[in-house]
């Protein structure tokens, strides 16, 4: 144990509130460590003292001495005594009440404008064609012929490229299925 763990448990040591084994720590510690065996007997002796202090006892006319002295001062004036009226604000505390106020009306404000529905967006009419049916071509001529032809990758990638055309070009037709 060192003196930092003492100081924080001595409280429930000098008053036998710790475990069995922490209160043998702290008698190991108090054989180790001479600083923390001097504050041991110091706070020890202190509350020897104390305790054996005489009870204080108020004297028989007491309470009728003290209820004559509060129904004298009157009861704006215990008043006084027990919450102390504050004082007039100063001219400063009005500035900052006025200040506190606009921000506060200047943030509501603002919020209302950021939190209100955007207006409607007006979109001038619009008129859907149908799309060509006309099958497109494959791909250009030129653009073919232009390309290497040792390479046999170039007519698969534009054919992968083509054929989204094609296949939105095709007409389907339903047919009947017989067994």
């Amino acid at each position: 144990m060192d003196c930092r763990e003492f100081r924080n448990k001595h409280v429930g040591f000098v008053d036998d509130l710790l475990p069995a084994v922490d209160m043998e720590r702290m008698l190991r510690h108090l054989t180790v460590c001479s600083k923390c065996s001097r504050q041991d007997t110091a706070v020890r002796r202190s509350l020897l003292l104390v305790r054996n202090l005489p009870a204080i006892e108020p004297s028989a006319d007491f309470m009728a001495r003290l209820n004559a002295r509060l129904g004298a001062m009157g009861p704006a004036a215990r008043a006084d005594v027990i919450a102390p009226r504050a004082h007039l604000a100063s001219l400063g505390t009005f500035a900052a009440i006025a200040a506190g106020l606009a921000a506060v009306a200047y943030l509501s404000l603002e919020t209302t404008h950021y939190f209100a529905p955007d207006p409607i967006a007006q979109v001038a009419p619009m008129v859907a064609q149908a799309a060509d049916t006309a099958s497109a071509p494959m791909a250009n001529a030129a653009y073919v012929a232009s390309m290497s032809t040792g390479m046999t990758v170039w007519p698969a990638v534009l054919m992968v490229g083509q054929a989204p055309v094609r296949f939105a070009s095709l007409e389907f037709h339903d047919t009947e299925q017989t067994r």
